[in-house]
């Protein structure tokens, strides 16, 4: 990269520096401050610089534009979240709905749509758990109401 007036001037700033403080002799800090001013890439005057404690000159220039933005996707998360008690209800309810003949089928589902409205509002973990819950119990409640239709036409009498 090409180096600007302004870079040859924060240069000369840090070989003043280094004179005031006594790390350069006269002949050198004359001898930089020269060659300073003829550099044209950024490479030269981090060589004329970068042995003084004020630090080296970037070597990149400051950005004009500013950077991208991050997305949301890529951020850390502030602090770890916890999960929904609701949504982890709701997903044993609907995990042990074929071991309970379908009895915690109800709960399932109103734990899990209880829980999905709760995380949307506070921003907690746990919506897959609690969508597992709701259609896993909607399910079985499905699987009853097709046993009893089916159990009701089979006792209708046949004319």
């Amino acid at each position: 990269m090409r180096a600007s007036h302004a870079d040859r001037e924060r240069a000369v700033d840090v070989l003043k520096a280094g004179f005031a403080e006594g790390r350069l002799t006269q002949d050198e800090y004359e001898q930089r401050v020269a060659r300073a001013y003829r550099a044209v890439t950024y490479t030269d005057l981090q060589l004329l610089v970068g042995d003084l404690p004020q630090g080296p000159v970037p070597l990149q220039p400051p950005m004009v534009l500013p950077p991208p933005a991050v997305p949301p996707t890529f951020l850390p998360l502030p602090e770890p979240q916890r999960t929904n008690p609701a949504a982890t209800g709701a997903m044993i309810c609907g995990l042990l709905t074929p071991l309970t003949w379908g009895v915690t089928a109800v709960p399932a589902v109103i734990l899990g749509h209880k829980a999905r409205t709760e995380i949307r509002r506070s921003g907690e973990r746990g919506d897959g758990m609690a969508l597992t819950g709701v259609v896993l119990g909607w399910l079985a409640i499905g699987g009853w109401c097709l046993v009893m239709l089916v159990t009701l036409l089979a006792l209708l009498p046949k004319t």
